[in-house]
């Protein structure tokens, strides 16, 4: 019983070391630092006694000690060393041997465990900052976000104030381009049919003097005298040039005369359908009636 007893200090004992003896024990923890580990490093720390029994003397005087006490408490049969007592004994010598041969390895399993996990919660707690770091990058650069919608609002009533000025002026800008349009039109088929008229008058004028000079010698042996005269450098009347000058003469006082105007009439209407067509096809503001004049479309 007595050898028990001190067993039973020595291992009080042994549980009541520093930690800093425990290879097992650990600082890291989740949770936030409690008062105790906030003391200063400095604080000094009062050792206890130690000893055997707190005596201060060796822990080694225990083993006579429990030589000399085992004797008369086997002896009279104060202790039954029994099954039980070699089953202890079993235990202890396993404990011994797994904390002396597999300690370290015990130990360092554990303590990766927990550099594993310190890493993972560090990469967490660092993930977590990144993101507040960018939120609140956001939060900051949205601070102005009423001015600069207020900007944009009186920029978009600027805009628009502009771009009403723009469509009171577009519609007189894009007439007078549809009316300079058709009066291009109109120059360019006048010029088209004086082109025409001509060359048309100049053919039959040529056709019916030449025809003349064929079918009367007098008019040929005039004109072949006023050709030697033109070389010899005489300043004769031309016959030719007469004759040219006879039939445009004639021609325009038949045109008097006869009052005959459906081939203009023909050609306005041509040149009115012409330009309704213009005037339809880009979207005119106006079109022309049978007489020419514009009205709105």
């Amino acid at each position: 019983m007595i050898i028990s007893s001190v067993a039973r200090r020595v291992a009080l004992r042994s549980r009541c070391l520093p930690s800093c003896t425990i290879p097992g024990n650990m600082g890291f923890h989740a949770s936030a630092r409690r008062e105790e580990e906030a003391k200063p490093a400095d604080a000094v720390a009062v050792a206890p006694a130690g000893g055997l029994f707190g005596t201060g003397l060796s822990e080694w005087f225990a083993l006579p000690i429990g030589v000399a006490a085992a004797v008369p408490i086997l002896k009279f049969d104060w202790y039954v060393v029994n099954e039980e007592t070699q089953l202890l004994a079993v235990f202890l010598a396993f404990c011994v041997t797994l904390y002396t041969q597999g300690g370290d390895v015990i130990y360092k399993t554990l303590d990766e465990k927990a550099v594993n996990l310190l890493k993972e919660h560090t990469a967490a707690e660092d993930k977590v900052i990144e993101a507040l770091e960018q939120k609140l990058v956001f939060l900051k650069a949205n601070q102005n976000m009423v001015n600069d919608f207020q900007a944009i609002n009186e920029i978009r009533e600027e805009s628009y104030a502009k771009l009403n000025a723009a469509g009171a002026v577009k519609p007189h800008h894009d007439l007078k381009a549809q009316v300079e349009r058709i009066i291009g039109m109109i120059a360019a088929e006048e010029a088209s049919v004086t082109e025409k008229l001509k060359s048309s008058l100049m053919a039959e004028a040529t056709a019916t003097v030449t025809e003349k000079f064929v079918s009367d010698k007098a008019l040929k042996k005039s004109a072949l005298d006023a050709a030697i005269d033109a070389l010899k450098g005489g300043a004769g009347a031309d016959p030719v040039q007469t004759a040219f000058v006879k039939f445009f003469k004639d021609k325009a006082a038949a045109a008097k005369k006869s009052g005959d105007d459906s081939e203009e009439a023909a050609q306005r209407e041509a040149l009115i359908a012409k330009m309704n067509g213009v005037a339809k096809n880009e979207g005119f503001f106006f079109t022309f009636d049978a007489n020419g004049k514009p009205q709105a479309a």
